[in-house]
């Protein structure tokens, strides 16, 4: 517990030791909290130090998700969270095998899967998550919360740091995004009403020059112990980039001058993220290497959205046509001109539009370290030629909605996933309320791979369970849903040691039903109806209560619902 914490006073900290951090000042973009979510180190902000004053020395828990803290955690809060601990491993498990694996299609078509990360202590965990590569090393932060810039042999020796730690793989460093979110006090730049269109990035780097060069010359330095590659922000014109090569040359010079090696080859790419580039796509591959496309600032300048607004939030979104349709001209336009375009930025980390970015023929894509196993082994499944006709289809959709629709479709049709299977059967749980019951079967959906949101899930279960509770009597209930938060649908069953409160009953077998809002017709209902008829028979309560396995049990359902 802190009132603030410097990013250096973290990095000091043992890792080993620290479970947690609450702090009175900071930011959730502050580069401490950055930092400490790369590390997997739960973090509040604006907490009340003081009010904690009576649970010092005592067992709390933080909740960096839900954004609580638990004192005086009572035995059913303290097996919620054995239950998370026991998930979050599970989960690690499974995608041990994607940690050394490269990123592959089911049709063997290769795109990277790189991690975004804010410095060069991030760069093993990164790479220990299964990163190919780091897309996109965000330097502004090496700039914030400190009372001075660095200079020359900080930022060599840092980039130095994340070299190590690749072990020749590429690091692409972008050049200080700094103004517009995020100010740096010392540079005196003043506060605009509209920053995301102001002064920032390159646009301040002629003022700033002896601070960019000295940049230039730290990644310059290091190129000469691994693959380090410049990317320049917020470019929107060739005068830029003609600009930028000019304070490049010059930086090189002094070094030759100075007999300091570096990579004479290195290469410039810029971030695509303002849509005047995308016009000019041509002229710039004949002075830059590469492209990155910025998908969070790229939608907002493309659909004219303040994302801090919200009032207009609803606005922003990637799932635009409009903004697929740029996508695919950008990365066609690129790829004429032989040269190599990624992605960064949030839409890269999510799952359920990785089909789309797929159908692109983006070269990489780069997201945040933790999310890259789950990328992988969802790329894995997924097939390049049949994710292009996606994206056709989506590019030819009328509105955002439509896409999604049309995306929850193409998931329910990738995986020939049937109703009911043993892997979602669990037998003696040992789960000992109405809540665990449901956290504990949509836990078992997410390892499954059938549901990537299982709060959500829970939530829309707890919807129905508001209108009516699902106990059938005979200590057996059903909840179920139809929900948009499953990608398979399933009926999932679990025979409990003891019964527990449901509603005015008790349950101890419990059949949940939750299938995706997009399955044709009335097949929720069709299935509830049939199961619940069945369910006053006693010869099939009996049957399913003593099956010996969880395949018994699933063969019995298949067999009676007719499935």
């Amino acid at each position: 517990m802190a009132d603030e914490l410097t990013p250096s006073q973290f990095l000091e900290l043992d890792k080993n030791h620290l479970k947690g951090l609450l702090l009175k000042s900071g930011g959730t973009t502050s580069h401490t909290v950055i930092l400490a979510r790369s590390f997997n180190i739960p973090t509040l902000v604006g907490v009340d130090i003081d009010a904690l004053t009576p649970w010092q020395h005592q067992t709390i828990y933080i909740d960096g998700n839900a954004g609580a803290i638990v004192v005086e955690p009572g035995e059913a809060v303290a097996r919620y969270y054995q239950q998370e601990a026991r998930v979050q491993d599970a989960l690690r498990e499974q995608q041990r095998v994607w940690l050394t694996q490269q990123a592959r299609t089911a049709d063997g078509i290769r795109i990277e899967i790189a991690a975004n990360i804010a410095h060069s202590v991030e760069a093993q965990a990164a790479f220990g998550n299964g990163a190919e590569g780091v897309g996109l090393f965000r330097t502004e932060m090496l700039y914030m919360d400190r009372t001075s810039a660095p200079g020359e042999s900080e930022l060599y020796n840092i980039f130095c740091q994340a070299l190590e730690s690749a072990n020749g793989r590429s690091i692409i460093v972008r050049t200080m995004d700094i103004g517009g979110d995020k100010p740096v006090d010392y540079l005196n730049i003043p506060a605009e009403a509209n920053p995301f269109l102001g002064y920032r990035a390159v646009r301040i780097y002629e003022e700033y020059a002896s601070l960019f060069t000295t940049l230039l010359r730290s990644i310059l330095r290091a190129s000469a112990h691994g693959s380090l590659k410049i990317m320049i922000p917020m470019i929107s014109s060739m005068e830029e980039i003609l600009w930028v090569k000019e304070k490049l040359a010059e930086a090189k010079q002094q070094l030759r001058n100075e007999h300091i090696p570096f990579d004479e080859k290195i290469q410039l790419g810029i971030m695509l993220e303002v849509p005047s580039v995308m016009f000019i796509i041509d002229q710039c591959c004949e002075e830059i290497d590469f492209f990155s496309i910025g998908s969070n600032d790229l939608t907002q300048y493309l659909l004219a959205v303040d994302r801090d607004n919200a009032k207009v939030t609803r606005h922003y979104n990637s799932l635009n046509p409009a903004f697929l349709r740029a996508l695919d001209y950008a990365v066609q336009a690129v790829h004429r001109q032989g040269k190599w375009i990624g992605l960064c930025g949030e839409l890269g980390a999510k799952g359920s539009v990785l089909p789309l970015l797929v159908g692109l023929g983006l070269d990489e894509l780069s997201m945040s370290a933790p999310s890259i196993p789950a990328a992988k082994a969802r790329m894995a499944q997924l097939d390049s030629r049949e994710c292009r006709k996606l994206l056709n289809q989506a590019m030819a959709c009328r509105t955002s909605l439509e896409v999604e629709h049309l995306l929850a479709q193409f998931r329910m049709t990738q995986q020939d996933a049937p109703l009911v299977t043993a892997e979602c059967i669990t037998l003696e749980s040992d789960w000992r309320s109405k809540e665990e019951v449901l956290k504990g079967m949509t836990d078992n959906l997410l390892l499954a791979g059938r549901c990537r949101y299982p709060r959500k899930l829970e939530a829309d279960l707890w919807a129905r369970e508001a209108v009516f509770s699902t106990g059938l009597g005979f200590s057996f209930a059903i909840p179920h849903s139809k929900s948009e938060h499953i990608e398979q649908s399933t009926i999932s069953v679990a025979r409990l040691q003891a019964p527990v409160r449901w509603g005015d009953d008790e349950a101890q077998f419990i059949i949940m039903l939750t299938l995706n809002k997009h399955a044709a017709g009335d097949q929720h209902m069709r299935i509830f109806s049939r199961l619940a008829r069945r369910i006053m028979h006693e010869e099939f309560r009996n049957a399913l209560v003593n099956a010996a396995s969880a395949d018994a049990i699933a063969s019995l359902l298949q067999h009676e619902l007719e499935l």
